[in-house]
């Protein structure tokens, strides 16, 4: 087995997870999906401000790391 295939498979169940928590604090799925993918945010402070009832994406901005490259997970 390519040790890549279980690297792959672990960061779609990765992104999978974020995903699946982003929903139940209540973001909608297009941009759910979208922060999902982003592990440079920090997934538990970005629900804490979503539920103190900041809108996601501006959470996300508020979150986000200076530089300008983003890697996926």
């Amino acid at each position: 087995m390519d040790p890549r295939t279980g690297e792959r498979a672990a960061a779609a169940g990765l992104v999978s997870w974020r995903y699946e928590r982003l929903r139940k604090a209540g973001v909608d799925a297009e941009p759910a999906e979208a922060l999902s993918h982003d592990c440079d945010l920090d997934l538990h402070a970005l629900i804490e401000l979503i539920e103190r009832g900041c809108p996601p994406v501006l959470a996300a901005r508020i979150l986000a790391p200076l530089d300008t490259e983003r890697p996926e997970c």
